[in-house]
């Protein structure tokens, strides 16, 4: 077993965490990762409504017996999101631990505290996290520039990102952006982390939410395959590459362009429908890391945990003796 700072405080088997994901994050996928012993976030915001997000916590709740979260991303949108009806969800159901990410959540925080509920923050940057620290949070999610979705403007890979935090944060830290192995792992908690959040390895696994072209596509993908999009508007997003992915860039690349000339192309509700519901790999937009090149099969989530562990515990037990000492944030028995 592999007991860390993380697993401690959280009550949770596995230093392993797949992170929220917007249309991926729901009750299958979610329940079958805490079957195994890791930590998985229901996407809040991919629930229409707090009702159905009501719904789909209870869903979750009948097929596992084991610890969950909730993720609530903070961002503008044109139409206003009820983020205190859905907090208020949060709470009402018990659920312990929040992921937030996105805006500041100092908003939030008063809320949770008083119910209990543990915050684990996303955060870019060295400064965000200690930001995020000082707000009172219970734990940094530290996405490196390898990460699906948002890395920031920064373009700091996780190996220099983890420890440059892990030397000024004082919380527990996971790891995010370009894991999806137990070697991957291991380098995380050498590097001062206290966890690693998969999400691209997540969406590859047979209890996930899409289709099965997704699936096949990320095995098949390689370190080369995702783009970088939204630069041009200072919201770095990396995207799977593909010709909908390209055709944003070469907009993007246009001098006169604005975001509203890319603003169907990049359609969340588009990307959803298109690739992630009916498997038409080029019709949409579509979130992936550049840890897909270490995806070799789509496996269960059990799979995928008890694989990671195995291949983290016999790589620590060969070096611990010779390169490693544990600390009180970090144990391996």
């Amino acid at each position: 077993m592999i007991h860390t700072r993380f697993t401690r405080e959280f009550d949770i088997e596995h230093p392993i965490v797949c992170g929220g994901m917007t249309g991926v994050g729901t009750a299958e996928l979610i329940a079958a990762v805490a079957n195994a012993g890791a930590l998985g976030f229901l996407s809040a915001l991919t629930q229409p409504t707090p009702a159905q997000l009501d719904e789909e916590i209870r869903r979750t709740k009948a097929q596992t017996d084991r610890p969950f979260g909730v993720n609530l991303t903070i961002l503008p949108t044109i139409r206003p999101v009820p983020y205190d009806e859905y907090r208020q969800v949060i709470i009402d159901n018990g659920i312990r631990i929040v992921e937030t990410a996105g805006a500041n959540p100092s908003d939030h925080l008063p809320a949770f505290k008083q119910a209990g509920v543990k915050v684990i923050h996303k955060a870019v940057a060295v400064r965000h996290s200690l930001s995020a620290q000082r707000l009172g949070v219970d734990a940094i999610s530290v996405d490196g520039f390898e990460c699906a979705g948002h890395p920031g403007e920064d373009d700091i890979p996780s190996l220099v990102l983890i420890p440059a935090v892990a030397a000024k944060v004082d919380l527990p830290i996971i790891a995010s952006g370009g894991f999806a192995t137990g070697s991957g792992l291991a380098a995380a908690l050498a590097l001062g982390a206290d966890a690693i959040n998969m999400g691209t390895r997540f969406v590859a696994t047979t209890e996930a939410g899409v289709h099965m072209n997704v699936k096949n596509q990320i095995v098949l993908n390689t370190e080369r395959d995702t783009r970088l999009v939204f630069r041009k508007f200072r919201n770095t997003a990396r995207v799977a590459r593909n010709a909908v992915s390209e055709q944003i860039r070469e907009i993007e690349d246009r001098s006169e362009t604005t975001f509203d000339d890319i603003a169907e192309l990049a359609s969340g509700a588009r990307g959803r429908q298109a690739v992630l519901a009916e498997g038409r790999m080029d019709d949409g937009m579509w979130w992936a890391g550049q840890s897909q090149a270490l995806v070799t099969e789509v496996l269960s989530c059990a799979e995928v945990v008890d694989s990671i562990i195995s291949e983290a515990e016999e790589l620590l037990g060969r070096t611990l003796p010779d390169l490693l000492k544990p600390s009180d944030s970090q144990v391996w028995q």
